[in-house]
């Protein structure tokens, strides 16, 4: 039964049929649909990407299908897919690899593999739910680790100078970037904080308000999937 994943719906050396055409088409289609259900279900999505992903399989199985067999051509598919340009929001990395996945559906059915791609959407679909719904990967808790931006005057020396209050407050506090601001007549410190107990938020932006000159500070959830890809 297993065998029969690896039998092509069509034959690459003979003339594509209307056929071939449609089955592969139409698997491409539901497989799309149903690979951007499943992402929609695990993850936040817009509709717009939720399209993206349900049409993006067809789309590329229908270039696999008219280079198939043809070197040249996919040689120049692929030069003229290097040249387009995304001019849009950079994605996260689960977005990245949710539009490598229906690339990898697409060129699946478009090599007349409709039941292997379906096996490995279903397959990946069960571990990208396994992964979501676990503590997969979470090293720290996120009710402790934090992202901290202090705004503070170019004139004050902030080295060290919020050390006693980071000591109070933290378990750990590192500074990762700065960067000037307001044409360069205030800086603004990003940090990677650990609270030593979760609730404290407000007391710790409090005392670091009396120190900034009560400058903007800004406390969010710590994430590095922006800066991944």
């Amino acid at each position: 039964m297993l065998d029969n994943l690896f039998v092509p719906v069509y034959n690459t050396e003979e003339a594509l049929t209307a056929s071939a055409f449609l089955i592969v088409l139409a698997s491409a289609l539901a497989l799309g649909a149903l690979h951007a259900l499943l992402y929609g279900f695990n993850n936040r999505s817009s509709k717009s990407f939720a399209v993206t992903l349900a049409t993006l399989p067809a789309i590329v199985s229908v270039v696999i299908l008219m280079v198939s067999g043809s070197i040249g051509a996919g040689v120049a598919v692929a030069g003229t897919f290097s040249l387009v340009r995304f001019r849009s929001a950079p994605g996260t990395a689960r977005e990245i690899t949710a539009v490598f996945t229906s690339m990898a559906l697409g060129l699946a059915c478009g090599m007349g593999y409709p039941a292997l791609a379906f096996v490995f959407g279903l397959l990946l679909a069960l571990a990208d739910t396994l992964y979501a719904h676990s503590a997969f990967g979470e090293s720290r808790s996120a009710d402790t680790c934090k992202s901290l931006q202090i705004t503070v005057p170019e004139s004050l020396e902030y080295s060290g100078v919020f050390n006693d209050i980071f000591e109070h407050y933290t378990s750990e506090a590192r500074l990762v970037r700065v960067k000037t601001t307001n044409l360069g007549s205030l800086n603004r410190l990003s940090y990677e904080i650990t609270l030593k107990r979760p609730g404290t938020e407000k007391a710790m932006i409090d005392e670091l308000r009396c120190r900034n000159g009560n400058l903007e500070i800004s406390l969010g959830e710590q994430t590095t999937e922006s800066n991944e890809l």
